[in-house]
């Protein structure tokens, strides 16, 4: 029963937003009593974070699954792209924007998760771009790490809707791997962006 409770929450925050979501909008979307719901989270706060944490896990499965089938770095990171924008489809309020407005702590906590494991994957993505010739020698990895997830979070926590969130994320990706490209990898870069619809 739980696992279903965090299953409908998460895709009740995802679609409606994490405010405005009651208890009582999850027991009615699931045919149960709001009682039954307490049994497993005393409040509304504590299944925020375990499905935000569930919702961590899923992503960063879903992002080896992507790294897994091997294609170039640059590909990769639009592919990377495209799962996130039919994951967070809502149309609507940005979730990382309503979680940092409405409930600040589970955000940092949820922020801190994600910058340990981005500090693993953009690492290694540069590392293949230049093992692949398609990012230059001398990029400074650590920094640039550092720069593209401190821009795609401050995007992220700045930007309400879901729609101007997709296009400004786009555009970092774009800015961010322009930076790092040889001529190989600008080549690549614009083939990517052609074929990309928001």
């Amino acid at each position: 029963m739980k696992e279903k409770i965090i299953a409908i929450a998460t895709e009740l925050f995802m679609k409606l937003g994490f405010k405005s979501v009651t208890m009582d909008d999850i027991a009615g979307e699931m045919c149960i009593s709001k009682k039954t719901i307490y049994k497993y989270f005393c409040n509304k706060e504590l299944l925020i974070e375990e499905t935000t944490e569930i919702f961590h896990k899923a992503i960063h499965q879903a992002i080896g699954t992507i790294v897994a089938k091997n294609h170039n770095a640059i590909e990769e990171n639009f592919e990377v792209r495209k799962m996130f924008k039919e994951m967070f489809n809502t149309g609507g309020t940005s979730p990382a924007y309503q979680l940092k407005k409405h409930y600040p702590e589970i955000y940092h906590t949820v922020m801190t998760r994600e910058i340990n494991e981005c500090n693993t994957v953009f690492g290694q993505n540069i590392e293949k771009g230049i093992q692949q010739g398609l990012y230059r020698k001398e990029v400074p990895i650590g920094a640039y790490v550092e720069f593209y997830y401190t821009l795609i979070f401050s995007i992220n926590g700045s930007i309400s809707s879901e729609n101007e969130l997709k296009e400004m994320e786009l555009q970092a990706l774009e800015y961010h791997t322009r930076a790092m490209a040889t001529a190989a990898g600008i080549t690549e870069l614009e083939k990517q962006l052609q074929n990309y619809t928001l």
